[in-house]
C-alpha cells in the first residue's frame, strides 16, 4: 500500500505540475492538508483511468480477433491465444485494474473526508472510477481481489460492486450527461451479468440521448499518450495490424502535425451500446422484427451521424512484419472459405486520403439487416455490429469468451488466490495457433481462416458467451 500511495502522489502532482520527480516532502498527511486535495485527486484519477485502458485496449484487442501483433512491441503470445497466469503483461493489466480501485478507494477513505472544500461532484467521479474499475475486473477477469491482498472475488461479485458505486455516482453527480453515462455503464453491466431485464431497462432509457459519448482523454505533452494510437499510427512501424476484413476500421486513433500534442481518446460510453444491448435482449425473447428495427435505428439514428474525417494513411507499412503478404491494395475479402468475396473492407492507402471513423463506423447496411430471417442471422449481424462499432475499444475479447487469469504476482503476495483463480478462460471452440487472425492470399482475393462471428452463434450455447440467449 506504501508503494501504491506513492504512485498515487507521483500521478496527482504530476497532474498538476507536469513534473518529472516527486517532491520528497509530498507525505500523505502533507497531500491531504493541501487545499483542494480531492480535485487534484480526481485528476489524479483521470490519468490513472487513461493509463488503465491503454493496458486494457492493447491487451485486449491483441487477444482478440480484431488486431495482430505485426512486429515486436507488446505481447507475442496473446494472439495465439495463450494467456499464463506468470507472463509478465497479465500482471501489467492486472495492476492497472486493481491501482484505479486502490486509487479511488483512497479517495473515498482518505481525501474526501480530508477535504471540506470537496464538491459532490468530486465525490461522483471518485465513486464512478471504483465502480469502472469493479467493472473491468469482472469484465475481463476469472476472479480478481476486491481490495489489497483480500479474498479473491468472482466476476459477479465485481460486478455487484460496480452497480453499487455506480448508484451512488448517479446520485451525487451534477453533469447531466455524467449521470447518462453512469446510467448506460449500469446497463453494460447488467449486460455482463446476464440480467435481460435490467439490461433492457437501462439501456432503453439511454435512446433518449443519441449523442452520448465520454471519453477517456489522454495528454502526450505531459507524458500520457494513448498506446493504441502509437501502434497503429504513430510508430514508425505500424505495430499492430487489423484482420484484412476489418482494414477500413484501421486507424481509430490517428495524429495530424506533432503527435504528442495530438492524442486521440478512446471511448468508454456512447448510445450506440443502448441500441445493442437491446436488440440483443429482443432477441432473447424471439422478437426478431423489433430487434431488426432496433439495429436499423442504430445504423440510421446514431452511426450515421457520427464524426469521420479524412486522412493521409500512406506510410502505413504492415505488410513486411510477422506478415509479409498483407494487401496494400484495394481487394477483395472472404470472411471465411464459404463465404462471398466482398469489396471496401481492404483500402488502398496509397491512392490518396481514406476515412478514418473515429467513434463508429460499419459495413453493417440495413439492407443487409432486412435480410435475415432467423434469429441466428440477427444474431451474427448483430456481433458483427459489435466488433466493428467497438474495434480498438478493448471490447472484443469479453465477447469472445475469453478472460484473463490472476496474476502470479498476486498468487505469491496474496493467500486468498486459489489454483483455480491461476487458469485462464479460453472457451473450447476459440481457433489456437493463430487461427483466429490467420487468411490466405490467392487470385487477388483474401481468404479468412475462420469468421469468428459465425463461430460465434455456431456455439452460441457455450457458457462463456451471449449472456441473453441461453437463459
Amino acid at each position: 500500500m506504501k508503494r501504491l500511495l506513492s504512485y498515487c502522489l507521483l500521478a496527482v502532482v504530476c497532474c498538476m505540475t507536469a513534473c518529472n520527480v516527486l517532491n520528497p516532502n509530498v507525505t500523505d498527511q502533507v497531500y491531504l492538508n493541501n487545499p483542494n486535495a480531492a480535485k487534484s485527486w480526481v485528476n489524479g484519477l483521470r490519468r490513472q483511468l487513461a493509463l488503465t485502458m491503454n493496458q486494457v485496449v492493447v491487451s485486449t484487442e491483441l487477444t482478440s480477433d480484431n488486431y495482430f501483433n505485426n512486429r515486436t512491441l507488446s505481447s507475442k503470445v496473446f494472439d495465439i491465444p495463450q494467456i499464463d497466469y506468470f507472463d509478465l503483461d497479465v500482471n501489467n493489466l492486472q495492476v492497472q485494474v486493481q491501482r484505479l480501485r486502490e486509487m479511488a478507494d483512497y479517495g473515498l477513505n482518505k481525501v474526501l473526508p480530508a477535504d471540506r472544500s470537496a464538491t459532490a461532484a468530486d465525490s461522483a467521479e471518485i465513486y464512478f472510477s471504483k465502480a469502472f474499475a469493479h467493472l473491468l475486473s469482472g469484465e475481463l477477469f476469472v476472479a480478481l481481489p476486491g481490495s489489497s491482498t483480500g479474498p479473491v472475488l468472482s466476476s459477479t461479485e465485481h460486478l455487484n460492486l460496480a452497480l453499487a458505486n455506480l448508484d451512488k455516482a448517479i446520485t451525487l453527480a451534477t453533469d447531466v450527461n455524467e449521470k447518462k453515462a453512469y446510467a448506460l455503464l449500469k446497463a453494460r453491466v447488467y449486460y455482463a451479468a446476464g440480467d435481460a431485464v435490467n439490461a433492457a431497462k437501462f439501456a432503453s432509457a439511454a435512446l433518449a440521448d443519441k449523442t452520448l459519448l465520454r471519453q477517456v482523454k489522454y495528454d502526450g505533452v505531459n507524458g500520457t499518450s494513448n498506446d493504441m494510437q502509437t501502434y497503429l499510427y504513430s510508430s514508425t512501424n505500424n505495430e499492430f495490424a487489423p484482420l484484412p476484413r476489418l482494414d477500413f476500421l484501421d486507424p481509430k486513433y490517428y495524429h495530424t502535425g506533432l503527435a504528442n500534442a495530438d492524442q486521440k481518446p478512446v471511448t468508454i460510453v456512447k448510445a450506440e451500446e443502448a441500441y445493442l444491448i437491446l436488440a440483443e435482449t429482443q432477441l432473447a425473447s424471439n422478437e426478431l422484427p423489433a430487434a431488426k428495427l432496433t439495429l436499423k435505428n442504430l445504423l440510421t439514428e446514431v452511426v450515421a451521424l457520427r464524426p469521420v474525417v479524412m486522412i493521409d494513411d500512406s506510410k502505413e507499412t504492415r505488410n513486411g512484419g510477422n506478415r509479409t503478404d498483407y494487401p496494400l491494395t484495394a481487394v477483395q475479402v472472404k470472411f471465411d472459405a464459404a463465404d462471398a468475396p466482398r469489396s471496401n473492407h481492404v483500402l488502398n492507402r496509397k491512392a490518396g486520403n481514406i476515412k478514418a471513423y473515429t467513434v463508429s463506423g460499419t459495413l453493417v447496411t440495413t439492407a443487409d439487416i432486412d435480410a435475415t430471417v432467423t434469429q441466428d442471422d440477427i444474431l451474427y449481424l448483430l456481433y458483427r455490429l459489435r466488433q466493428e462499432i467497438f474495434i480498438a475499444e478493448g471490447r472484443r475479447m469479453t465477447d469472445l469468451g475469453i478472460k484473463f487469469p490472476v496474476s502470479q504476482t498476486e498468487q505469491l503476495n496474496n493467500s486468498y488466490v486459489k489454483a483455480e483463480h491461476t487458469k485462464a478462460q479460453i472457451p473450447t471452440f476459440i481457433p489456437l495457433n493463430r487461427g483466429m487472425d490467420d487468411f490466405t492470399v490467392a487470385a487477388g482475393i483474401v481468404t479468412m481462416k475462420y469468421d469468428m462471428n459465425k463461430v460465434l452463434v455456431q456455439n452460441k450455447s457455450a457458457k462463456e458467451i451471449f449472456p441473453f440467449i441461453n437463459q
